[in-house]
């Protein structure tokens, strides 16, 4: 079999152990049925010969597959890609329709192969190695006992990190068509059901709203069927256990590298066996497969920590950041930017443009982002999407002339995009009114005004990547930030037949992949960042594409505090976008102060989205001032190990920091939202810290240990029996305050 280290595997009971330091997954092809049994999930333990005590098979009222057998119900089996209709009556990770009308499967195991490293997925964003020797990977290839259709389901396990990832490929060998129903990127049966549910919900301008519950039994999910992983659910779920907290316990975290509609699934039998799941969602989906045509599932992550949420997220964080995130921009600091949004909307010259520059060059900023409205003739959101052409009335020297002025002032420059929609009256439409998603002789329903182009259909896709290569190409673009606006609805497009309809939301996202990745090859060092209407399409498929995502509308200091506790879940600081707006804060209203508003907006990429050219003298001081504190410590937030430490979710403070790879410094911020007359005494414990080195404490001016910082933590009171010499005091006297401290180690 050649020399594996991470995937064992015995010959004779066709057992196959996947295991690195943090933790084991473990199955087996069971005996009669030639399907896969789940045996183990969790925690690292030693590899013996054999692990088939762990099976557990018992005589239970069932269906049984075989005459005089009471042991061969599916249904009593934990599985590991479980079909529907024979002796299963849990959902299934796959369903086939065959040209007879029945959904009957039953993949028997044929063989298996192990590869050093990891292959590419075809077309699909992905996890990647850099070397054969981080990961193995582990290819089951099983065929359907009543048709030719072989299904080779990948398991990937990394030496580094506690995670595998898996997928599935259906290819059908026969000569007759298959319709697929349903694929599941994983499955996974859980031996008991003592676990809580975590997944992030939300909506426009309040997305990744942290939300936690005990299992029921029965089905529970999150899902999305609009066309993008969306605002309402992200792709990603976490089972944990009752006691599990943000520093110890339990937690599996599942994660779906996907942007378009998907399912998070878990169900609880009568027996207390938990079935997870996570795929394509298979509401409004269906795939022909012709002779030798392949389907290709997503890809989904599995994560395991014994060391809380915390020890999940991080597992995340620097398999996202490091083997996700590809180019360039992986592991450069990102530039502090200026974008002309709230300062401007619409309404804007070159004039003004160039001033909101000139001063953001003045106060520290690195890069200027042109946001909607530079296009076409358009003056507000009912115009122009489609003709990616320069609004000469506005900009009378084009984006050339524009961009060549912003470098001249030392900024890089940044363009804004909404490729996938058009607006009805342009020059696009009226040249293609079928290219959009449309049914025809129905009603086409708008959102913000505009259509979605059908991306299903190359020459659409071609044609978007000419007119965006055309101004790119003679710009001096540096920075993309790509959105999304409006989700997808009469799901049809004109180009497939009648039996392919159920392929056009897949199609559809692939042909947006398609684009980003021409526009990526041919524009290496341009920096992505996607956006959709905020966070509507915030999940690691985009992440692959683009290192940093624009994490909601809402700016509002106090907003983010749960918006990016809750994303900091899945996604590391360096994809979470974070800037600093104008008060009264445009989405809520509220005002909080600078100080607050930057030092939220510290824990992501940072930036500005303000006018900033209307602003005192005295408030440019501070900009410049927190500018530069950002760029001191903007290595460490975005590569170091993230911490949360209070809840957004749970109380009227929240806690967070990071500390870097070698523990020699770290950064943390604290977070006040209401005053509170006479307060309790406070006190904060650090975590990550390495307990044999002495921290200095700024600005509390303190030599202390990273063992006392974590088992005492930051004290908040002040000893009045004593004559401070500190010119630091704790900030806490009124609604939203906040508080950064940093710590070195020499």
């Amino acid at each position: 079999m050649g020399n594996f280290e991470l995937i064992q595997i015995n010959e004779q009971t066709k057992e196959f152990h996947l295991s690195n330091h943090q933790m084991s997954y473990i199955f087996k092809v069971e005996r009669k049925t030639k399907q896969l049994e789940q045996l183990y999930f969790g925690k690292q333990i030693k590899h013996r010969e054999s692990f088939e005590y762990l099976v557990e098979r018992e005589e239970r009222p069932s269906n049984n597959l075989y005459e005089n057998d009471s042991t061969s119900s599916l249904e009593h089996i934990k599985q590991e890609y479980p079909g529907f209709g024979t002796t299963d009556f849990r959902y299934p990770a796959h369903q086939i329709k065959s040209t007879g009308g029945d959904r009957i499967t039953h993949f028997e195991y044929v063989t298996y192969e192990v590869k050093h490293g990891k292959p590419i997925l075809e077309n699909l964003p992905a996890t990647y190695t850099e070397s054969e020797t981080e990961a193995e990977t582990l290819i089951i290839v099983l065929k359907d006992a009543y048709s030719e259709i072989e299904l080779r389901l990948s398991y990937t396990v990394f030496k580094n990190y506690s995670a595998i990832a898996r997928s599935a490929q259906f290819i059908n060998k026969g000569d007759e068509s298959a319709d697929l129903e349903n694929a599941m990127s994983l499955s996974v049966d859980f031996p008991d059901a003592d676990y809580e549910l975590i997944h992030l919900n939300g909506a426009w301008a309040r997305e990744n709203h942290l939300e936690r519950k005990p299992l029921q039994t029965g089905l529970q999910s999150v899902s999305s069927a609009r066309g993008a992983s969306s605002h309402a659910h992200n792709p990603f779920m976490a089972l944990v256990r009752p006691t599990t907290t943000e520093i110890q316990g339990e937690a599996y975290g599942f994660s779906l590298i996907y942007s378009g509609n998907f399912l998070a699934q878990v169900e609880v039998d009568p027996y207390h066996i938990t079935r997870a799941m996570m795929g394509i969602n298979p509401f409004q989906f269906s795939w022909k497969l012709e002779k030798g045509e392949v389907f290709q599932t997503p890809e989904a992550i599995m994560v395991y920590s014994n060391s809380g949420l915390n020890g999940m997220s991080q597992v995340f964080h620097d398999l996202y950041r490091t083997r996700l995130a590809r180019g360039l921009w992986r592991d450069k600091e990102r530039p502090v930017l200026i974008n002309n949004w709230e300062a401007t909307y619409f309404d804007f010259n070159e004039e003004k443009i160039l001033e909101i520059a000139k001063t953001g060059a003045e106060l520290g900023m690195e890069l200027f982002v042109l946001d909607d409205g530079w296009f076409g003739k358009r003056d507000d959101d009912t115009s122009s999407l489609g003709d990616w052409f320069e609004d000469k009335a506005k900009l009378p020297n084009g984006i050339k002339g524009l961009s060549k002025k912003v470098h001249d002032l030392g900024l890089k420059f940044g363009l804004w995009f909404e490729p996938e929609m058009v607006s009805k009256g342009t020059t696009l439409y009226e040249a293609h009114p079928d290219w959009i998603i449309q049914i025809p002789g129905k009603n086409a329903s708008h959102g913000r005004n505009q259509y979605v182009l059908d991306f299903s259909r190359a020459e659409v896709v071609d044609n978007l990547f000419n007119q965006m290569d055309a101004i790119i190409k003679d710009g001096q673009i540096d920075y993309i930030k790509w959105d999304m606006n409006r989700y997808i609805s009469e799901a049809f497009s004109v180009s497939l037949p009648a039996d392919r309809q159920g392929e056009v939301y897949h199609r559809y996202i692939l042909g947006v992949y398609s684009l980003y990745e021409q526009l990526i090859e041919k524009y290496p060092t341009i920096l992505f960042e996607s956006c959709a209407g905020g966070g509507a399409r915030f999940d690691p498929g985009m992440l692959y594409y683009a290192p940093q995502a624009w994490a909601s509308d809402d700016t509002d200091a106090v907003e983010r505090l749960k918006i990016q506790y809750g994303t900091s879940m899945v996604y590391p600081l360096s994809s979470i976008g974070s800037h600093v707006s104008a008060i009264p804060n445009h989405q809520v209203g509220r005002v909080t102060s600078l100080a607050m508003r930057s030092e939220v907006a510290y824990f992501g990429t940072f930036g500005y989205e303000l006018d900033i050219t209307q602003l005192s003298l005295e408030e440019k001081e501070d900009i410049r001032h927190y500018t530069a504190v950002f760029k001191t410590h903007r290595k460490l937030i975005q590569q170091g190990t993230f911490y949360r430490l209070k809840s957004p979710f749970e109380e009227n403070n929240t806690a967070w920091m990071v500390v870097s790879k070698d523990q020699t410094e770290a950064i943390i911020g604290y977070y006040q939202v209401l005053a509170i007359p006479n307060q309790p005494y406070e006190r904060l414990k650090l975590q990550g810290l390495d307990p044999e080195k002495i921290y200095e404490v700024k600005p509390m001016q303190q030599k202390r240990y990273g063992d006392d910082l974590m088992s005492i933590g930051l004290i908040f009171a002040d000893d009045k029996t004593k004559e401070s010499t500190a010119d630091w005091k704790f900030k806490r006297f009124g609604d939203f305050t906040s508080n950064v401290f940093y710590l070195k180690s020499k």
